[in-house]
C-alpha cells in the first residue's frame, strides 16, 4: 500500500511544472548594455518637451515650426532604420550599436551649439539617423542573446531605457530652466551626448549576437556565447541546433568555422515579404507592422512631447508648474515600465497587451472629456484640472505596463532568423512615421478640433487597436525564436482556408 502511494506521488510529481530558472546574469548584463542605446531616443523626446518652450521664445518660432522641429526627427530616423538592417547583417549587431551611439553623439553636440533654426534642423537630422539605428538594433540584439525563459523580461529593456531617458530629459528641462534663455535650452540638448560616450565604452564588454555569428559560419564563437547566455548546457546545445537549422547548417557539423553558402544579406528577403509570402510570413508582417502603428497612433508621443502644453490647457499657468507635472509623467512611465518587465514572462504578452490598451482607451476618453469641460467653462474647475492630470498619468502608466514594451518585444521575436533584421527595420519605420505624423500635427489638430477632441480621436484609434490585437496576435510566451513561425498563419479565409478550420480565426496553437 505504501509502495503504491509512493509511486502515485512520484507520478504526480512528474506532472509538476519545472521550477523557473534563475535569471542569467550574463545575458542580463548584455541586455542592459544593448538597451542603453534606447536612452538616446528617450532623452531626446523628454528634453524636447520642455526645450521647445524656450526655443520658441529665443528663436521666435511659430507653432508649425515647433511641430516640424519636434516631429521631423522621427522621419529622419527612418534613414537610420532602413540602413540598420543591412548594416547589422554586414558588420554585426554589436558594432551597429557603436555606430548608433557615435552618430547621435555628433547630433547632440551640434544641437547644443545651434545658433539658429536651420542649423538646429540639420543637427536634428544627424541625431535622428543615430536614433533610427538605435531603435532597430537594441531589441534585435537583446532578443537574439536572451534565453527563452526570460526573453520577454530582457527584450523589454529597450523600452525601460526609453522611459528612463524620457525621465532624464524631463529632469534636465526642470534643472536647466533656471539658466538664461539663450543657454538653458542649448544645455538641455547638448547634455544628450553623455549617454553616447558611456554606450561606446560599455559595448566593448558585449559579445556578438550568437545568431549573427552562426550566419557568418563562426560556430565556435557562437557556442561560447550561447553557453554563457543560456540557462543550461542542454539549452545552449538546443539553441545552437535551432539556429544552425535556420541558417541551413547541418546539425552534425561541429567545426568552429564553416562556410555558409546560403547566407542571406537581404537580397531575397523583400521578395519573401511582399511577392511570395507564405500565410505565416504574411500574418507575421501584418502583426508586426500593426502593433507598431497602433502603439504610436494612440497618441503617446503627443502626450510625452507636449505634456507642458496639455497641462497649460488643463489650467497650470507657470513654466515651473508645467515642467514639474511633466516630471511626474516621467516617473509614472518609468515605474510602470519596470512593473511590466516582471510581468511579461509571467502573465504573457497577449493578456498584458489587451489589459494595457483597455486602460489606455478609458484614460484617453476621460482625458478628452475633462479637457472639453475645462475648455467650455469660464470658472476654474479644480476637479477637472485634477482629473486631467490624473488621466495623463493613468494613460502613460497603462501604456508603459503593456503597449510600450510589448510592441518591441513582440515585433522583434516573431520574425524568422532569415527575415529578422529587415522585418524589425520595417517595424521601426512604421513606428517612426506614425510618431512623426502625430507629433508634427498635434498642435494644429488641437487648434482645429480642440485638445479634448484630439484625445477623443486618440481614444477611438486605441479602441480599434484593441480589436486588432485581440484578433491578430497569438501568444508567444515561452516559445523559442525558431519555433515562433508555427504560431502564425492559422487565421482568416484569406489564408486560402487551408491553415485554419473552415475559415475561422485561430490565433494560437
Amino acid at each position: 500500500m505504501a509502495e503504491g502511494k509512493t509511486a502515485t506521488q512520484k507520478s504526480l510529481q512528474d506532472f509538476d511544472p519545472q521550477k523557473t530558472p534563475r535569471r542569467n546574469k550574463y545575458a542580463f548584463a548584455c541586455a542592459i548594455l544593448a538597451s542603453m542605446t534606447s536612452i538616446l531616443l528617450g532623452y531626446d523626446v523628454g528634453v524636447m518637451s520642455g526645450a521647445i518652450i524656450y526655443i520658441k521664445r529665443d528663436l521666435k518660432l511659430t507653432d508649425v515650426q515647433i511641430e516640424i522641429l519636434v516631429g521631423i526627427i522621427n522621419l529622419y530616423s527612418l534613414i537610420g532604420s532602413c540602413l540598420a538592417g543591412r548594416t547589422s547583417d554586414w558588420i554585426g549587431r554589436r558594432y551597429t550599436i557603436v555606430l548608433a551611439g557615435s552618430i547621435f553623439f555628433a547630433g547632440a553636440i551640434l544641437m547644443g551649439i545651434s545658433p539658429n533654426y536651420p542649423f538646429l534642423m540639420f543637427a536634428r537630422f544627424i541625431a535622428g539617423v543615430g536614433i533610427g539605428y538605435a531603435l532597430m538594433i537594441a531589441p534585435v540584439y537583446t532578443t537574439e542573446v536572451s534565453p527563452p525563459s526570460c526573453r520577454g523580461f530582457l527584450t523589454s529593456f529597450p523600452e525601460v531605457f526609453i522611459n528612463g531617458g524620457i525621465l532624464l530629459g524631463y529632469i534636465s528641462n526642470y534643472g536647466f530652466s533656471k539658466l538664461s534663455l539663450e543657454l538653458g535650452w542649448r544645455m538641455m540638448l547638448g547634455v544628450g551626448a553623455v549617454p553616447s560616450v558611456i554606450l561606446a565604452l560599455g559595448v566593448l564588454a558585449m559579445p556578438e549576437s550568437p545568431r549573427w555569428l552562426v550566419m557568418r559560419g563562426r560556430l565556435g564563437e557562437a557556442t561560447k556565447v550561447l553557453n554563457k547566455t543560456s540557462d543550461s548546457k542542454e539549452e545552449a546545445q538546443q539553441r545552437l541546433a535551432d539556429i544552425k537549422a535556420a541558417a541551413g547548417i547541418p546539425e552534425s557539423c561541429t567545426d568552429d568555422v564553416v562556410q555558409v553558402t546560403n547566407r542571406n544579406h537581404g537580397g531575397g528577403v523583400w521578395k519573401e515579404f511582399f511577392l511570395y509570402p507564405t500565410p505565416a510570413v504574411r500574418h507575421i508582417l501584418i502583426a508586426a507592422l500593426g502593433i507598431h502603428f497602433f502603439q504610436q497612433a494612440s497618441g503617446i508621443d503627443a502626450v510625452v512631447l507636449y505634456s507642458p502644453e496639455i497641462f497649460k490647457k488643463a489650467g497650470l499657468e507657470s513654466d515651473g508648474e508645467q515642467l514639474l507635472a511633466t516630471v511626474a509623467v516621467g516617473f509614472a512611465k518609468t515605474v510602470f515600465i519596470l512593473v511590466a518587465t516582471f510581468l511579461l514572462d509571467r502573465v504573457g504578452r497577449r493578456p498584458l497587451l489587451l489589459t494595457s490598451v483597455g486602460g489606455m482607451v478609458f484614460s484617453l476618453l476621460t482625458l478628452g472629456l475633462s479637457l472639453t469641460v475645462i475648455d467650455h467653462s469660464r470658472a476654474v474647475l479644480k476637479w477637472a484640472i485634477g482629473l486631467s492630470i490624473g488621466m495623463v498619468l493613468s494613460y502613460v502608466s497603462t501604456f508603459s505596463v503593456g503597449a510600450g514594451p510589448i510592441t518591441w518585444v513582440y515585433s522583434s521575436e516573431i520574425f524568422p532568423l532569415r527575415l529578422r533584421a529587415q522585418g524589425a527595420a520595417m517595424g521601426v519605420v512604421v513606428n517612426r512615421v506614425t510618431s512623426g505624423v502625430i507629433s508634427m500635427t498635434f498642435l494644429s489638430l488641437s487648434n482645429k478640433i480642440t485638445i479634448g477632441g484630439a484625445f477623443f480621436l486618440f481614444g477611438g484609434i486605441a479602441m480599434c487597436g484593441w480589436i486588432f490585437f485581440y484578433t491578430m496576435l497569438p501568444e508567444t510566451q515561452g516559445k523559442t525564436l525558431e519555433e515562433m513561425e508555427g504560431s502564425f498563419g492559422k487565421f482568416a479565409s484569406w489564408s486560402k482556408g487551408k491553415d485554419g478550420d473552415n475559415g475561422e480565426i485561430q490565433l494560437a496553437n
